[in-house]
């Protein structure tokens, strides 16, 4: 796969937050390097309206910051989006690393650190979120599926005038399905999008899942918007009311 700047990862915006200029620049550098977009956070008052404006995929974050830390910001972070967060920080103690899980984040990488293993982690935590093919030739934070509204930046749904907040487990099965609406995507594919490892994952797990997601698009007035094809997988089918007639029919995506 190409790292250069037209790569799959060339749209990703990747927002650092480290006030230590050398370290933040030498971040960007390799970033640019692999075909993401970096933007280093300068104003350490307002992060959380400084993301608001970048709209990144991801964030880099230190721990120790001017004023606020970053657990701080991360908790503020979370009150908009379910972003991906690395955190990055020179603090290698346990509890650190399990406080900043329990303020939101999902990674955790102390310094001294590679910057290929920056790369890594970045790299695999970007595909398990958004998968290898969502920005590919698409600038687009959203997708639209027949009037379905999903934002991968928010983690929500909309219908019309309803929205309502996804897990990112559920966000990431709707993704999947959405890419393929209206066709039949299997267990093993679903079962592979939503966890690296399926070794040790209850094929229940799924089922759990995909109940969930179905009761969260009944609460945007889609009824039947996940069909289970048995012996195969699931569908997504978005249909529409037509309000003069009342009657029900599918929308080809």
């Amino acid at each position: 796969m190409s790292h250069g700047a037209s790569g799959v990862y060339a749209m990703y915006r990747i927002m650092i937050v480290e006030d230590e200029t050398k370290i933040a620049d030498m971040l960007a550098a390799h970033l640019e390097k692999y075909g993401y977009k970096p933007y280093v956070a300068r104003d350490f008052k307002n992060l959380k309206q400084e993301f608001l404006e970048i709209r990144p995929h991801l964030v880099l974050l230190d721990i120790n910051l001017p004023y606020y830390d970053g657990f701080y910001w991360c908790r503020q972070i979370r009150t908009v989006s379910n972003v991906p967060i690395i955190y990055v920080s020179a603090r290698s103690g346990e509890m650190d690393q399990v406080m900043a899980i329990e303020n939101g984040g999902d990674d955790y990488l102390t310094k001294p650190f590679h910057l290929d293993v920056v790369i890594a982690k970045l790299k695999s935590l970007l595909r398990r979120t958004y998968g290898e093919y969502a920005y590919s030739g698409s600038t687009s934070d959203i997708l639209d599926v027949s009037g379905l509204m999903i934002d991968r930046f928010r983690f929500t749904a909309s219908f019309r005038d309803r929205t309502v907040h996804l897990s990112k487990t559920e966000f990431l099965l709707l993704e999947a399905l959405a890419q393929k609406a209206g066709q039949v995507v299997s267990r093993e594919t679903l079962l592979e999008t939503l966890w690296d490892d399926t070794t040790f994952v209850d094929d229940n797990t799924l089922t759990v899942n995909v109940t969930r997601l179905r009761k969260k698009l009944e609460e945007l007035g889609l009824e039947g918007g996940i069909e289970t094809v048995r012996g195969a997988g699931y569908k997504l089918q978005v249909r529409r009311t037509d309000e003069q007639t009342g009657r029900t029919g599918a929308q080809k995506p």
